[in-house]
């Protein structure tokens, strides 16, 4: 899943990011306004970590932003100002969670996790389709019940293909999803085309069909209509 992390505080924000890496996510960060409402206008995101008081401008015209351009991520309200105005503003704006500075950071994933579990796979904790079911609490995959041993890139991906399936999803789009800030520097999709390989193998490998098209010239779809 891909984080981008709006926090002007250094020491929270490399805590934060050093965190949500080890838990598995790919995380952008800024510390202001101005670059918060560059990347919130070029790229997407599942989640989006937010303080409301930021250098050069408030988080909330961040939230106003991102609902205006129809995003579909989810934004989580990270803030020490824990008025009831300001929650209130930011939860009117569509912020979908507020959680006041201090906070524990197993707190914070867990948000995170429920937060995707709403907005991608209506809150169900096991996602199955057909014959593959994931657990995403525990990073777990089964095809007819039989565990698939996964990379976490490889794990990533089929969870990008399930949560946009019958959707043609772009190179492009892939590439930042499972890199972030360093999809700027491949000058190639070489390594998309690597992990999908493993991953297709290691899925028919235990019996499960291939649902993954190429759609020549753009990118893939997660068809999970295929039949046998």
């Amino acid at each position: 899943m891909k984080i981008l992390l709006v926090e002007d505080e250094p020491e929270l924000r490399k805590s934060i990011k050093q965190f949500l890496y080890q838990e598995g996510y790919v995380v952008e960060s800024v510390a202001d306004f101005i670059s918060a409402s560059e990347k919130a206008a070029g790229y997407d995101y599942d989640c989006v970590l937010l303080d409301i008081t930021l250098p050069k401008g408030n988080g909330l015209e961040i939230i106003d932003q991102l609902k205006k351009n129809k995003s579909k991520a989810g934004i989580i309200i990270i803030s020490a100002k824990n008025s009831t105005d300001d929650k209130v503003k930011g939860l009117d704006l569509g912020a979908d969670d507020y959680l006041p500075k201090p906070f524990d950071l197993a707190e914070l994933n867990s948000r995170i996790k429920a937060l995707i579990r709403r907005k991608n796979f209506g809150g169900s904790k096991k996602i199955t389709v057909n014959e593959i079911s994931i657990v995403p609490e525990e990073r777990l995959v089964k095809v007819n019940e039989e565990v698939v041993p996964l990379t976490a890139k490889e794990y990533e991906l089929l969870l990008f293909f399930i949560s946009n399936k019958n959707r043609v999803v772009s190179k492009n789009t892939i590439a930042e999803h499972l890199l972030g800030d360093n999809s700027d520097q491949m000058d190639n999709y070489d390594f998309i085309y690597v992990h999908l390989r493993n991953l297709r193998k290691k899925l028919t490998d235990k019996g499960c069909r291939d649902y993954v098209q190429t759609i020549y010239g753009i990118g893939y779809k997660f068809d999970n209509t295929i039949n046998e």
